[in-house]
């Protein structure tokens, strides 16, 4: 299928692994001009533009924008993709009253503010053009929240409902606002070492192999019994990217294998 998309510029943020990484190398591989976003940049991003950032700094979202219409002229695409747990934390945790204020402002800050303040700068280069299209990357925990993870939980439900509300205020004038809300998936975040696969399988008693093999997919309720592959994220979110896509907006598409059962 051809997604229409050659020539059109793309942001992508945390595009250095996992699911950022896999949605860069497929919107370049349908021939789009992206300009990726980390705090570093890995060999993986070689030969693709990019701008080191943190966004925790406030000012780091309109610098990329910035960086990307300079680049290549304007933005038609932006991936909030960025996520997780902030620098210096981790996922999951041990529970609510473990959790600070100071916490919870980082994990908004960077799983909600700093796609807020990326749409903020896109949007006008957007609506300039007359179209756009805003894919963010929420998570299934946005509708199903989890215990261990109560402030992502809230972040992201939080992003769930900014993608709805954008969609309805810019649909409109061209722009489509659309998210994608993964379950668990087999990344960099659950396989490296002393990320969520050990610290839950300390929890339960098992190793890690075991825990992404079989214990998650049956404890998490997968419906599919595995956890996704990152390029089923980023084939979504370059769908919903597309004109392909052109009367999907408000969309949020849950690519979860299962996890959430509720509609």
């Amino acid at each position: 299928m051809d997604l229409e998309l050659s020539g059109r510029v793309a942001v992508v943020t945390g595009a250095s692994k996992g699911i950022g990484l896999a949605i860069t190398r497929t919107l370049a591989r349908e021939g789009v001009h992206v300009l990726a976003t980390s705090r570093t940049r890995t060999p993986e991003l070689e030969g693709v533009p990019h701008v080191p950032a943190d966004l925790m700094d406030p000012d780091a979202p309109a610098a990329i924008v910035d960086a990307a219409v300079d680049a290549f002229g304007g933005l038609d695409i932006l991936v909030n993709n960025a996520g997780g747990p902030p620098p210096g934390d981790h996922l999951p945790h041990d529970g609510f009253l473990h959790r600070t204020d100071a916490h919870w402002r980082d994990m908004f800050e960077f799983n909600l503010f700093s796609a807020v303040r990326a749409c903020r700068a896109a949007l006008p280069v957007m609506l300039e053009r007359g179209a756009g299209a805003i894919v963010n990357v929420a998570s299934g925990n946005g509708r199903q929240p989890s215990v261990f993870n109560l402030d992502y939980s809230a972040a992201k439900a939080a992003m769930i409902s900014l993608t709805k509300a954008l969609a309805e205020e810019f649909g409109p004038q061209g722009v489509r606002v659309n998210g994608v809300l993964p379950g668990p998936v087999l990344t960099p975040w659950w396989t490296d070492a002393g990320g969520a696969g050990d610290i839950l399988a300390a929890k339960v008693g098992t190793d890690r192999d075991s825990l992404l093999t079989s214990v998650a997919p049956e404890i998490m309720g997968l419906t599919t019994g595995r956890l996704a592959d990152a390029q089923e994220i980023a084939d979504a979110v370059v769908f919903l990217a597309s004109p392909r896509s052109a009367s999907t907006s408000g969309a949020a598409l849950a690519v979860d294998s299962g996890f959430v059962k509720a509609a």
